[in-house]
């Protein structure tokens, strides 16, 4: 029988606290009142509790309140809290070392959709085997704290330390990691630590969490510099490392880290830095942090105790993601230019973002109305920018959640895979892309009303500018993130429907290219092909490097060098030179061109 632990809980400004608990499979709801004991640094002390106990707090007459650090939901967010024995778990992957973020291609997926069950223990281990031949080492998995109802994306997430029930709980968590380390993927979670979701948000009643000396886009800010702060700062700590340690996790994706507004003298994410890697050594493994940030600030990945070239200090992220290059290759390749895309879409932008990571690095941007960004060193590894053609972001804050491969030509659909996954960059595709899903990927919601109703109220709202209908060519009839049939429609075709001729023949493509990533792991190799990106006629696009893409996205044909690494559309030989018709990309071994005295991605093209 495994060991009772005390629980306890962070209220520094409480002036009395009684624990609540039950037994879970007894027959009655019959509830055991303690009283709890104050202890140093704010912290009350409760009684011993076994695993799988049902517990709550009374604070100053206010409750029953979950625990602030729940491990485990199991009646909803608004209920009472369970002990979870994070150690009872048998784990295999004794032998795994570990797999760093850099260079991994992750595959992000959101739990709930990825499959008819909407479980972790439905990602079964055929299906991470099946990842695994495709070429995936990290999977990212969107946030599995538990948030309010169901379904959701979890970005309104309130009970960080747990594992949202529908999606199994965390023991289901535990045995999804080790099955992952055992087809050699690692895992990675998205957390987000910038805000709380309002429902089910009780953590002000227990101490300063909050402050409102500084505001973020959802209210309040977490409290990282203001009287009381110590708090939060290792609420926030001690969640990340929990993941590390009890679940074995690989690597965090830090949601949105522009909005941890933080004056301190030691940034949290630099705290944070510290801590993870002295874990990381303790464990004898790789600990990744992966920064989403919207500053376009070299110092996110700067390690902590170095300066930027503008005296900026260095957060100690492992890698960021790099949104310039998304936009670029996005609007390059469909011609969208509403919104935050004002300043993209040419090839000189696409080429900029490949070369130099950010294309606002400093000057002006449109969209903000302002200058914006630091530019990024030409020494900084290029793995530590996470690029993709598609994420949840992207496609789901759209208008329809349309993905682009419900638009764009079979072609192009080709060259955005071998554009993100033979790139410089770590490469991230979104669940589906690798055969061209066309399903949407919309935002749904759970919520219980009146919240409900002002979140499709809101949605409907936000969706009336940005140039939705001149895109659309018509009114916007925006999902309603309530609905049912929204989620139902997000989620994955079935195995069962089978793929469509194209989706079939992207596929195998998608194959051919990750077959080819390993004449792109070589630092020396870009050192010999530099990036770069160009146009020899409008629409027929060159992307140099160890592995040369030519996508011919023109109504002519394009003519080419060899030799071939693989081919999309018709491809047809003319002697040592080949012509790629309209719609067509190929892979050119950039290693046998310079045997043949070629020098520069121009001599790659053949004169017509």
């Amino acid at each position: 029988m495994a060991a009772e632990s005390r629980v306890s809980v962070w209220a520094p400004d409480a002036s009395t606290l009684t624990c609540l608990s039950r037994d879970n499979t007894a027959r009655d709801d019959t509830v055991t009142r303690s009283t709890m004991v104050e202890g140093a640094d704010g912290w009350w002390t409760g009684p011993a509790l076994a695993p799988g106990t049902d517990y709550a707090f009374v604070i100053d007459g206010t409750g029953p309140l979950p625990d602030p650090r729940s491990p485990w939901q199991p009646h909803g967010v608004h209920g009472f809290s369970r002990t979870f024995d994070a150690e009872a778990f048998g784990w295999t992957d004794g032998g795994w070392r570990g797999r760093d973020a850099r260079g991994a291609v992750t595959y992000e997926l959101h739990i709930g959709a990825f499959t008819a069950e909407g479980t972790l223990d439905a990602i079964t281990r055929e299906r991470l085997r099946d990842l695994a031949r495709r070429g995936i080492e990290m999977i990212e998995l969107m946030p599995v704290a538990a948030f309010p109802g169901n379904r959701g994306w979890g970005y309104d997430g309130v009970a960080l330390y747990a594992v949202h029930e529908a999606y199994g709980g965390p023991a289901a968590l535990q045995r999804f990691v080790d099955s992952a380390h055992a087809e050699g993927i690692g895992v990675c979670l998205d957390v987000v630590y910038n805000h709380l979701g309002p429902d089910g948000n009780y953590l002000a009643h227990f101490g300063p969490y909050f402050t409102s000396a500084h505001e973020t886009p959802w209210g309040w800010a977490v409290n990282l510099d203001q009287p009381g702060c110590r708090g939060m700062r290792e609420f926030i700590i001690d969640n990340a490392l929990r993941w590390f340690a009890d679940f074995h996790v690989d690597a965090l994706r830090l949601d949105a880290v522009h909005a941890l507004v933080d004056d301190s003298p030691v940034h949290l994410l630099a705290e944070l830095s510290a801590r993870t890697a002295a874990l990381a050594e303790l464990l004898g493994r790789p600990l990744s942090l992966v920064a989403e940030s919207d500053l376009n600030e070299p110092a996110t990945i700067t390690p902590v105790g170095e300066l930027t070239a503008a005296g900026a200090q260095g957060l100690g992220m492992t890698a960021q993601w790099a949104d310039d290059v998304h936009h670029a290759l996005h609007t390059y390749l469909t011609g969208e230019r509403h919104g935050y895309y004002v300043d993209f879409g040419s090839i000189e932008t696409l080429d900029k973002a490949y070369r130099e990571v950010f294309v606002h690095d400093g000057g002006w941007s449109t969209f903000r109305g302002k200058p914006w960004g630091a530019p990024v060193p030409a020494d900084v590894d290029r793995r530590r920018f996470v690029v993709c053609a598609s994420n949840h972001d992207q496609v789901g804050n759209r208008a329809l959640g349309d993905r682009p491969s419900s638009r764009l030509s079979p072609a192009a659909q080709a060259a955005s895979l071998a554009l993100v996954l033979l790139s410089p960059f770590t490469p991230m595709l979104f669940m589906g892309e690798e055969y061209g899903e066309t399903r949407p990927f919309q935002f749904f919601t759970d919520h219980a009303e009146p919240l409900g109703s002002a979140v499709s109220a809101g949605r409907i709202s936000e969706f009336g500018g940005h140039g939705w209908e001149d895109l659309y060519g018509g009114d916007v009839v925006v999902p309603d993130p309530q609905a049912p049939a929204t989620f139902e429609e997000s989620r994955l075709r079935l195995a069962s429907e089978g793929l469509t001729a194209t989706q079939t023949a992207i596929e195998s493509w998608c194959e051919l290219v990750m077959s080819t990533r390993p004449l792109t792991l070589d630092a020396e190799a870009w050192r010999r092909h530099p990036v770069s990106v160009t146009e020899a006629s409008p629409r027929q696009l060159t992307m140099a490097g160890p592995v040369a893409i030519h996508a011919n996205l023109s109504d002519e044909p394009l003519h080419i060098r060899g030799p071939l690494l693989g081919t999309f559309g018709m491809v047809e030989a003319d002697g040592d030179h080949f012509v790629l018709f309209p719609d067509a990309v190929a892979l050119v071994n950039s290693a046998a061109i310079d045997a043949a005295g070629c020098d520069t991605a121009g001599d790659m093209l053949k004169e017509n």
